[in-house]
C-alpha cells in the first residue's frame, strides 16, 4: 500500500481542455492533501508515463500522480464522455478518484 506523494498535470496552456483539466487535478489536490505539479507540454515525461496513440506520441492535458515509493501512474488521460457524448466533471472526478484509490490500495 503506497501513499499518495504529488500529483502531476501535463498541459499546454493554449489547450481548449487546459482549464478545465487544471480545475479536476486542483480539486483532487485539495481533496487529497497533496501538492500539484503543473508541467507545460512536457512530451517527454507523458511518453515515458502517460498515455500515447499507436504511435507512442503523447497528447495534453493528462493528469498522473506519484506515490511516496517513486511509482508514477495514470489519474485522467482523456475526459470521460456522459452518455449523451458531453464531458462530464462528475465522471472525470469520479474515474480519477478510483484510480488514485487503486493504485494507493495496492
Amino acid at each position: 500500500m503506497g501513499r499518495l506523494a504529488r500529483l502531476i498535470l501535463v498541459t499546454a496552456d493554449h489547450h481548449p481542455l487546459h482549464k478545465y483539466f487544471k480545475e479536476i487535478a486542483e480539486e483532487l489536490s485539495r481533496r487529497y492533501g497533496v501538492p500539484l505539479e503543473i508541467r507545460v507540454e512536457d512530451y517527454l515525461f507523458l511518453i515515458q508515463y502517460g498515455d500515447t496513440d499507436e504511435y507512442g506520441m503523447a497528447w495534453v492535458p493528462q493528469i498522473l500522480a506519484e506515490l511516496d515509493s517513486g511509482e508514477i501512474f495514470k489519474v485522467l488521460t482523456k475526459p470521460i464522455l456522459d452518455s449523451m457524448g458531453n464531458i462530464s466533471k462528475e465522471n472525470d472526478v469520479s474515474a480519477s478518484i478510483r484510480s488514485i484509490e487503486s493504485a494507493i490500495s495496492r
